[in-house]
């Protein structure tokens, strides 16, 4: 491990930042927070959404800590750049920090509703399997499938909303899921495959795992689109078909960047453009339903 020999409150702020993985734990807090406001439209109880959101960025904070916590032995060989690899953060610290969010966590969801606790507990448990080897197996793509659903189920039943639709989103965040995993496990595929990592995303390779990404998004918006068709699901096409035709425009980007993804530092903007993508189906379609 790279050492500082007397590390500056600088050194140790960037460490912790880092290792919060800012901008993947922003989308998930982005994600609850839609979830949570549309769920408890048109009449929120602020506080009730406050503890939701916090008590849903304390757990993924401490998943994306904990997770570099379980890594920092294979970083220090092949990710130098992370922040207990550099000797910024100190392993002690970060289990200390990990396991402190965990008790923030539970602090937080004490007055919430008690299926709250449950749905977060079940997504901790994935979060945690993940960090402590599944990430290196093909069940990788499973644990997101299984987890992801859990996020506008939390959300829902946090605020007190238990619509029967929320069970529609299970099968549709799931397979969203397995997209999001996927694309994020692009950037690592080779590096991953070096170290005998067997992640779906090594087994079905660069080529496999583009087109995977692409078949899980048409599926949903296929499935979203014979459930508005068939009233199966009631929604407002006047917002569900815009957003329908600003996914198509982001498919046409994920088509462009697929063309560059041999470059390994487009993967990342491949990522965050289905991210993106992943945010304004299910946003758009939960919209046309509740609002």
């Amino acid at each position: 491990m790279a050492t500082i020999g007397k590390r500056r409150v600088g050194d140790i702020a960037l460490g912790f930042f880092l290792l919060c993985h800012p901008v993947p734990v922003s989308f998930h807090i982005i994600a609850v927070t839609l979830f949570a406001l549309l769920a408890a439209w048109p009449r929120p109880v602020w506080g009730v959404v406050a503890l939701v959101i916090a008590a849903h960025a304390a757990m993924q904070l401490s998943i994306a800590v904990l997770n570099d916590y379980c890594d920092r032995r294979l970083d220090i060989l092949s990710k130098r750049n992370k922040p207990i690899a550099r000797g910024l953060v100190l392993p002690r610290e970060a289990l200390i920090f990990g396991i402190g969010l965990i008790v923030l966590m539970f602090l937080l969801l004490l007055p919430l509703n008690p299926l709250a606790l449950l749905f977060s507990v079940l997504y901790l448990a994935c979060g945690l399997g993940y960090n402590l080897g599944l990430k290196s197996t093909p069940f990788s793509g499973v644990v997101f499938a299984l987890a992801i659903p859990l996020i506008p189920v939390y959300a829902f039943v946090g605020v007190g909303n238990s619509s029967p639709v929320v069970f529609w989103f299970i099968p549709v965040a799931a397979l969203l899921g397995i997209a999001l995993n996927l694309a994020n496990s692009l950037p690592d595929i080779e590096e991953d495959a070096a170290n005998n990592a067997r992640t779906l995303a090594v087994i079905l390779g660069v080529k496999g795992t583009l087109a995977a990404c692409l078949s899980l998004i048409i599926g949903v918006l296929l499935l979203t689109s014979i459930l508005a068709l068939t009233h199966l699901v009631a929604v407002r096409f006047n917002i569900f078909l815009p957003a329908l035709l600003l996914v198509s425009m982001f498919v046409v980007a994920l088509l462009i960047l697929g063309r560059l993804v041999q470059v390994v530092q487009m993967r990342k903007a491949y990522f965050y453009v289905l991210v993106s993508t992943c945010l304004v189906l299910a946003g758009g379609w939960l919209l046309s339903i509740f609002i």
